[in-house]
């Protein structure tokens, strides 16, 4: 019974992550392709901003989804830090806003070498975040479950009689 219950929990585990991940992906790719057409001058700064909302409204969402993920105790490090690159992406998210506030309204050049760092570093940031998420969607969907003989990580061993 225990094994099937170790089973279940990883393969639970699995599914959630990789679903979430997925999610994830597929919120952050729309928004990433607008940040960088933004980037490169193909897209004016001002239309931006509702991209950013959503985006940024999602990641939370997607973060707060990630913080309930139950699973085994060996799952409890890759949830942590998918929940680490979810906020990541939102800071990056800001710092794209940031900067494409700053584009819109530049006057002097200063401002915008300023707008346009803010907006390449956000990006930047945004894309490693995704691709790290996916990485720990890998990391999940390797995960073992462990052999009957040993307790699972984190739980307390059955008390032995003594012969």
């Amino acid at each position: 019974g225990r094994i099937v219950a170790r089973t279940r929990e990883v393969e639970g585990f699995r599914s959630s992550v990789r679903d979430l991940a997925a999610r994830i992906d597929q919120s952050l790719d729309g928004a990433t392709g607008r940040i960088d057409a933004v980037r490169r001058g193909q897209l004016g700064a001002d239309t931006i901003g509702p991209t950013i909302e959503a985006a940024t409204d999602a990641v939370a969402r997607y973060a707060d989804e990630a913080r309930a993920l139950k699973g085994p105790p060996a799952g409890i490090p890759i949830r942590d830090a998918i929940v680490e690159e979810l906020e990541r992406a939102e800071r990056a998210l800001a710092m794209v806003d940031h900067g494409a506030k700053i584009l819109a309204q530049v006057r002097r050049r200063g401002r915008e070498v300023e707008a346009q760092t803010s907006i390449k570093r956000g990006y930047l940031n945004l894309v490693h975040a995704r691709e790290a998420i996916v990485r720990h969607a890998e990391a999940a969907r390797a995960l073992e479950v462990p052999p009957p003989d040993q307790p699972a990580e984190g739980s307390v061993p059955a008390r032995q009689s003594r012969p």
